[in-house]
């Protein structure tokens, strides 16, 4: 399933979450996101539906493995696109919500591309 950027969105922030606890609830990922308690027990529904997340019987929810890749290629992509402007001079914060919106739209060739640029370019600044 081809999913849509607020769903991306979703999977990243449970991803970034999940990094940083192992136990997420769905308020935890509306207060990471901004979002409304009814958004996002819409995305959790629909998300859980097609088979990117799981909730327990406790209510925490968990990337399934197909959830987890597209979470982590969201952030990963996040990550080197906000390196790759705030290299340019662009200041962190713009860069961060740049990053935010380009990496639902960047294709994988291009993408690949820009990761080998921020890599080579930053072993040579180190």
């Amino acid at each position: 399933m081809l999913l849509m950027e607020s769903g991306e969105m979703y999977l990243e922030a449970l991803y970034v979450l999940s990094l940083e606890n192992e136990l997420v609830r769905a308020i935890d990922v509306g207060e990471y996101l901004g979002y409304s308690k009814p958004s996002v027990s819409r995305a959790v529904s629909l998300l859980k539906s097609e088979g990117f997340i799981r909730r327990d019987d406790r209510g925490f929810l968990y990337l399934t493995e197909a959830g987890e890749i597209i979470g982590k290629s969201v952030y990963e992509r996040h990550i080197v696109l906000t390196d790759l402007f705030m290299m340019m001079g662009i200041d962190e914060d713009t860069a961060n919500k740049d990053a935010c919106r380009v990496e639902h739209y960047i294709c994988d060739k291009t993408f690949e591309a820009v990761k080998a640029y921020v890599k080579e370019h930053k072993q040579e600044s180190a």
